[in-house]
């Protein structure tokens, strides 16, 4: 989850020769005023401990990028990194435990510190469901355990129990402490501030639960963490999957006790590679599924403006994914560039959705944990395509940006996305190659002398290169992603 002028160009070349794409934009004409945020989300897992090799330029990367609406998920497939209570309180003792968890998380605040964040200790202890067996977790913290999540009903029909494990853990975090279930006091010291609290994550997939049922649990789950967080704003939803049903119901006042706000609501999206497509076919299937998606977007839209039109939103997991055919072999260096393009489009079409906050998703991933997500490169610890291209976004194109109209003449322009932003009297323009092949785009003459800032298969693992424009065309290479801008 900043005042420039900018233009997106997404630029794709087919085997078919044309005539050279042309860039318009009628800098006077404002079709709209931007109100996004750029930003990601921060998933815990081992790779963002103390000492891992993944920690260092991963926290490094998140304080330079000094983003806000920051998401952090502590995630149930690492249970003793993301669950502080991995046992049920007993007549005489209780298992709270924060030794593993405090130590990425005080990170990623420390990192974070001064910018607004959102924070969703996404995961339900086990225990708190009915099993017909205990479930077990890997006695290593850095051991996957997948069946850890789950779980459709609650052994508490109250709530209490659901609802008093998050008011310490918040407690813990906000208020220096907390007293557990046995009457002990539980010293933290901790006084952060959390000004956003999301309430679990993909609870359509991860535990199942009908809209009815999340509902019920969002209300007390409000209710509760109000009594030690008065001031912060809920989001709710963090869907995987676009239902309509869910947004029809939660978003419906009528739905919730009175009093209880809707501040916010997420929901995700991963444009993935078909089964079996090699990867020359990997850019139309993940550009199809986000172009679906951002339809899909201005439904949900048209839903929330009918039932809650003050309510905002975070599509705070935008990605894309390899197919099982390529999962454990190397991915090539132009996936990045592909994937980098893609979160850029999905930019594009949210911020003319009106979407307020628009989160990548993730800022660590690694072989066996999503790699193919990650905005750190797993192999050198340095930020890769991904990080750069969200960087370039969040510091160019702010939220307040005058989106102008911007077109693209050429027989293949629906392989060009151009978008033009004003801001301030500066004028931006941001490309990106949709196709695996280089093009050429001719531009206004006005931007003879402009910087021109590079994301392509020549920065690699580093910043966008600079160079300053001095022809009447730029040349995008595969899957780059380019900043013109124009301070006169």
């Amino acid at each position: 989850m900043r005042k420039y002028l900018t233009i997106i160009f997404l630029s794709v070349t087919v085997g078919v020769c044309s005539a050279q794409p042309q860039l318009t934009v009628q800098w006077n004409d404002v079709v709209m005023v931007s109100k996004s945020t750029p930003t990601l989300q921060v998933v815990g897992n081992p790779m963002l401990r103390r000492k891992a090799p993944m920690h260092d330029g991963s926290f490094s990367a998140l304080r330079d990028l000094n983003a806000d609406y920051v998401r952090y998920v502590p995630w149930f497939p690492y249970p003793k990194l993301a669950v502080a209570e991995l046992e049920p309180p007993t007549a005489t003792k209780t298992s709270w435990d924060f030794s593993l968890i405090d130590p990425m998380t005080i990170d990623f605040l420390e990192a974070t510190k001064g910018h607004s964040v959102i924070m969703n200790f996404s995961t339900i202890p086990q225990w708190m469901f009915k099993t017909d067996h205990p479930v077990g977790y890997p006695e290593d913290a850095n051991n996957v355990g997948w069946s850890y999540g789950g779980g459709t009903q609650l052994r508490d029909s109250t709530m209490k129990e659901l609802t008093g494990y998050f008011v310490r853990l918040i407690s813990w975090y906000t208020k220096g402490g907390f007293t557990d279930e046995l009457g002990k006091y539980q010293k933290s010291d901790y006084h952060y501030e959390i000004p956003y609290w999301e309430v679990l994550n993909e609870p359509d997939l991860e535990h199942s639960m009908s809209p009815q049922t999340y509902t019920k649990i969002y209300d007390a789950m409000v209710t509760a963490i109000k009594t030690v967080l008065p001031k912060a704003k809920f989001v709710g939803m963090a869907l995987a999957f676009g239902n309509p049903n869910w947004f029809e119901y939660f978003l419906n006042p009528a739905n919730h006790k009175p009093g209880i706000p809707l501040d916010m609501i997420s929901y995700h999206c991963y444009a993935n590679a078909n089964s079996n497509q090699k990867f020359d076919a990997y850019e139309y299937s993940v550009f199809d599924k986000a172009e679906s998606f951002v339809n899909t977007v201005s439904y949900i839209e048209n839903v929330r403006k009918r039932l809650s039109p003050a309510t905002k939103t975070d599509i705070n997991e935008l990605g894309t994914f390899v197919n099982d055919e390529m999962r454990g072999q190397p991915i090539p260096p132009a996936y990045w560039n592909l994937s980098a393009s893609v979160y850029a489009y999905f930019f594009i079409g949210l911020t003319k959705a009106g979407i307020d906050v628009i989160g990548e998703s993730q800022l660590v991933g690694f072989p066996s944990q999503f790699p193919d997500v990650t905005m750190i490169n797993y192999q050198n610890n340095k930020p890769n395509a991904r990080f750069w291209v969200l960087k370039l976004i969040k510091d160019n194109i702010k939220a307040g940006s005058k989106l102008v109209n911007t077109g693209i003449n050429a027989n293949n322009g629906d392989d060009i996305v151009a978008q033009g932003f004003t801001d301030a009297g500066i004028k931006k323009v941001l490309l990106l190659n949709k196709r695996n092949k280089t093009i050429d785009i001719k531009i206004p003459a006005d931007f003879k002398g402009a910087k021109a800032y590079t994301i392509d298969e020549s920065s690699a693992d580093d910043p966008a290169i600079q160079s300053v424009i001095n022809s009447e065309s730029v040349q995008l290479k595969p899957f780059a992603v380019k900043l013109l801008v124009l301070e006169k």
